[in-house]
């Protein structure tokens, strides 16, 4: 997650959406009082800086479930004021609403099957283990990014959300529009050597493998439009 000042953006941080490799590239535009939460392992350039502090959480705690309420706290008693995958929700609230309110906000999101793979094949390769798809699935960790960018209610918090599979040229939209250089391509790929089985995704799913993703991304399907 990076909020800058120089350039008056916020960016969420969505998973397996080359997330790391956009924060990585803004870092070089970024200046000392911008905020860079942790990249874990950590990527040059990039450095975190300023993501620590106390807010007042109260606010926040009342909109939020019982168990996100104890996230919360626990986020202020350990002075995590920013994280890496923080939502829109969290953000909106820790900050001023003249920054949020003013501050161009986007992140990207992908289409869900193939956005499935990446995150199973990194997740085997993270933890050693030879876990198969269902068995993925069965876990139940799936990689769900729409609370990242929306609010209880569905409601969409961002100014826009790219298209994964557009990236360069709408990053290139969107840099123009904050004035940061961009000559077509970001120029670092982190974290993106974890799939060895590099088939077309419709080559990879059962018919029922399909259908469970099918259900599980319903809400962020319907809302991209899409297709398997």
């Amino acid at each position: 997650m990076i909020i800058s000042h120089k350039h008056k953006f916020i960016f969420i941080k969505t998973v397996k959406t080359a997330g790391t490799s956009i924060e990585v590239y803004l870092s070089q535009f970024c200046d000392e009082q911008d905020i860079l939460t942790p990249i874990y392992p950590a990527v040059a350039p990039h450095q975190a800086q300023h993501y620590r502090g106390y807010w007042n959480p109260i606010p926040e705690m009342c909109k939020a479930s019982t168990k996100e309420r104890m996230t919360v706290l626990g986020h202020w008693m350990k002075g995590k004021k920013f994280r890496n995958h923080a939502s829109a929700v969290n953000v909106k609230h820790r900050v001023p609403k003249s920054i949020w309110n003013n501050y161009f906000k986007f992140c990207v999101d992908r289409n869900p099957w193939d956005k499935t793979l990446s995150h199973y094949h990194m997740l085997r390769k993270r933890h050693n283990m030879n876990m198969t798809l269902d068995q993925y699935f069965a876990n139940g960790k799936l990689c769900l990014n729409y609370p990242k960018y929306c609010d209880q209610r569905g409601n969409v918090l961002v100014d826009r959300v790219l298209n994964y599979e557009a990236l360069d040229s709408q990053l290139g939209e969107v840099f123009k529009q904050l004035s940061i250089p961009f000559d077509g391509g970001l120029g670092v790929r982190a974290k993106g050597n974890y799939r060895d089985d590099h088939r077309p995704y419709q080559k990879v799913y059962t018919p029922e493998q399909q259908r469970f993703v099918a259900q599980a991304f319903s809400r962020e399907i319907d809302m991209h439009a899409y297709v398997f």
